[in-house]
This record gives C-alpha cells, structure tokens and sequence, in this order.
C-alpha cells in the first residue's frame, strides 16, 4: 500500500504535470509566500482552539506547502522532499547529542545553549553573533521575544520580572512625556513618538518573554476579548434603536464597562463550577 506522504507527493506531482492543474503548474515559491504564512497561522489559531479535528485539518494545509516547494524545487532538479526530511532528520540527531551521541544536558537551559553552540559550530564561525538566523519576516512581536531570549541565553537579562516591570513603567513615562504637545507638534515629534512607542512595545515583549508568556497568544486573546465585547456593544446599542456611531462616548464606556463587570462574574462563576466538579 502508498504511504499517505508518498500518495501526497504523487498527488502534487500529477498537479504539477503537464496536463495537471492550471492553477497549480502556474505556482512558483514567490507566488506562494502568502499562502505559508497564512497556513501557520491557521496552524496557530487551530492550537489556540484546542480543536483536534481542526489542527489535524490545518496541518495537512501546512504540509501541502512543504510538499508542493519541494516539488517546484525537484522540478529544476535542485532539491526535493527527501532531501529536505533527510536534512532536517540529520540536523536534530547533529543538535541533540545528548540523546543520540554522550554529551549530557540537564534542563532545558543547557539544551538549548548547546544547540546555539553547534549552529554556530556547523555555520563554521564561532564568532557569530548569538542573534543571527532570527527572521526578520516575523511578527514584530514574536521577533522581539526571540532576540531577547537570545541574548538572555549569553546571561543578558533582568534579574526577575519586576525589573522589566519597572522599565515598561519607565519607557510609558518617556512616551508621556513625547506626546506633550509642544514636543509632538515640534521637529522630529512623531518620530520620536515612534522610537519611544517602539521601545516601550519592546520592553513590554521582555515581560511576556520573562513571565514564560506567548506575547502573540496574549495579544491575540486580548484582541478577540476586545472583539467578542465591541459585537456584544454594537448589539446593545441596536437593541436599543442606535448606532455606535450616534451614541455619545459616555453612554458607550457605560455599557462597555457593564458587559465587562457581567463578563467577569460569568468568568468566575464558570471557575467556581469547574472547581465544584
């Protein structure tokens, strides 16, 4: 019986042919750019559901991305999928030595300095900066956790999360101070506004990163918090014969901060109940 990859690439390689799929044959590793990141993010919101029918669904989305690259790439005879699982399959057995070879590792910590120190053995300089091979097509806030974890991995970081508290506190103050309005309104003040917002989004993605937080899990759950009660805002507004956009702001903050007071006592009727169970 085909494997169910093997069938897979058979399926994307007959796409592919000649006599294939339009569409499909018209597709080039630029042209589906796109189509990778939104895959990986559908990837992410599947995982944030805790929806197994749906991340099943999603990763098969993901790996038709891998397959079809490999098959643009086998085409020109520069690489194909078995070359792209034998490298990746060769570099975790390289990277974890103290699984398949005799180094030893004892937490997490130690795992992942030894893995930056073999990268860097394999990229043949030594030298290289501990920041090197960070995306720079990431989301800013996944690129920012990812430097400072980087760097906090050479022991450069703040003792505990107080400390980068106590920065968060001292970078709002700096941007307070830029939108005074002599300084906005002057030379260079938006872009200062601009480095000083930039600085404090930074420090408050030393937060999340030192807490062990996912800044993108959070800020995505914050924006869905935000969404969920702006719908049940607009609904309360209808019912009562308006629009938003007609009602004054403190009638808006009135109902806003009614929904999120019912919001909370469903929140923590819903906990008392599961700890009841």
């Amino acid at each position: 019986m085909t494997a169910p990859i093997d069938r897979l690439r058979e399926i994307v390689a007959r796409l592919r042919a000649p006599d294939g799929c339009p569409w499909d044959r018209e597709q080039t590793h630029a042209s589906l750019r796109g189509s990778v990141l939104e895959e990986a993010h559908e990837v992410v919101e599947a995982i944030d559901e805790k929806d197994d029918a749906h991340l099943r669904e999603e990763l098969g989305d993901l790996l038709l991305q891998v397959v079809m690259h490999s098959q643009i790439a086998g085409e020109t005879g520069r690489f194909d999928f078995d070359a792209v699982a034998s490298e990746i399959a060769e570099k975790l057995v390289r990277r974890h030595p103290h699984v398949f070879g005799e180094a030893k590792a004892k937490d997490t910590g130690a795992v992942l300095q030894q893995w930056e120190a073999i990268k860097r053995e394999e990229k043949g300089n030594r030298h290289a900066s501990l920041l090197d091979g960070v995306s720079g097509a990431l989301p800013a806030l996944t690129q920012a956790e990812k430097i400072t974890r980087r760097a906090a991995r050479a022991g450069f970081d703040w003792t505990d999360a107080a400390q980068v508290a106590e920065k968060i506190r001292e970078e709002l103050a700096e941007v307070e101070a830029e939108l005074e309005p002599d300084r906005l309104a002057g030379p260079g003040g938006r872009d200062r506004l601009e480095e000083e917002l930039g600085d404090l989004l930074f420090a408050v993605s030393n937060l999340t990163r030192k807490t062990g937080i996912d800044g993108e899990v959070a800020l995505r759950r914050a924006t869905a918090k935000f969404s969920a009660r702006f719908r049940q805002l607009e609904a309360e507004v209808a019912a009562r014969g308006k629009r938003v956009e007609e009602t004054s702001m403190e009638e808006l903050d009135a109902i806003w901060e009614e929904n999120k007071k019912k919001s909370r006592n469903a929140d923590r009727g819903l906990r008392r109940g599961e700890e009841a169970r």
